[in-house]
């Protein structure tokens, strides 16, 4: 059973930065590859990121691509989500999970562990 704690979220201005943490316990952290969701108000929790387990391969939406990098620290058992140039329309609640498979990396349904999410506003 994989544990996930994020932290890092907040309130910020358009165009700033924010940096996310997710902290993994209770497995091989190495063995996962890990992703980034977000939920919007009223809206369905959609993919962000992903970096698989071995390679550290990342994967983005095209909705933030090129404004965000996720990295795994495997020493920490951590996965980091950096943020830049947010944009209003990246309000959401967000979301670190585990996948302990090999397939559909950008799907809800792969992601076996899940955080309590963290809430990112970011203001006009």
């Amino acid at each position: 059973q994989v544990q996930l704690v994020e932290s890092g979220g907040g309130l910020v201005q358009a165009g700033g930065s924010l940096s996310l943490s997710c902290a993994a316990s209770g497995g091989t952290f190495s063995s996962v590859t890990m992703g980034w969701f977000r939920q919007a108000p009223g809206k369905e929790r959609e993919f962000v990121a992903y970096i698989w387990r071995n390679n550290g391969r990342t994967f983005y939406a095209d909705s933030v691509k090129g404004r965000f990098t996720i990295s795994r620290d495997n020493a920490k058992n951590t996965v980091y989500l950096q943020m830049n140039n947010l944009k209003p329309e990246d309000t959401a609640v967000y979301y670190c999970a585990a996948n302990p498979g090999f397939l559909y990396n950008t799907e809800r349904r792969a992601y076996a562990y899940w955080g309590q999410g963290t809430q990112v506003t970011v203001s006009s």
